[in-house]
């Protein structure tokens, strides 16, 4: 019966790890209570990590890095992974900021994303100064990095 047991709850871990996102392992799950997105974000800077969900025949759910710029919530991230590919040329997507989870839309910015990704430098250089050292240079980044903008659908 112990053994039954045993396997019982590594089994239940196992599926927790799955589908559940830690760290830089995507999960299926997003959680939160669904909330309407309000009409400004307001501050964002002490908001280091959001969990973002991309859609797919599996959902793909990230927890990453969020940058206010101009009043609209952006997130970066390198052309080859598998969320950006997903998100490509625009995607529902449902970010969860704490208990609440919002139905937005990824939007690429196509024009003017140097000074989203130097908003999102700047914010977590301080607290994270060798992660952003490996960080691609502005020229750089045209080719290796996409920046979309968090709509409210």
């Amino acid at each position: 019966m112990l053994k039954i047991a045993v396997a019982a709850i590594l089994a239940l871990a196992l599926v927790a790890v799955m589908v559940a996102p830690i760290g830089p392992m995507p999960g299926i799950f997003i959680g939160g209570s669904s909330t309407s997105a309000p009409e400004k974000w307001g501050d964002t800077s002490n908001l280091d990590e959001i969990m973002l969900k991309v859609p797919g025949a599996l959902p793909r759910v990230v927890i990453i890095w969020v940058v206010e710029h101009g009043g609209e919530l952006h997130v970066v991230g390198s052309k080859t992974s598998g969320w950006v590919e997903r998100i490509g040329s625009g995607s529902p997507v449902e970010m969860r900021i704490g208990e609440s989870t919002y139905s937005l839309k990824a939007s690429p910015v196509t024009e003017g994303w140097q000074q989203v990704l130097e908003a999102y430098v700047g914010k977590y250089e301080a607290d994270y100064p060798d992660i952003v050292a490996g960080f691609p240079s502005i020229d750089e980044a045209a080719d290796l990095v996409a920046v979309f903008r968090l709509d409210r659908s």
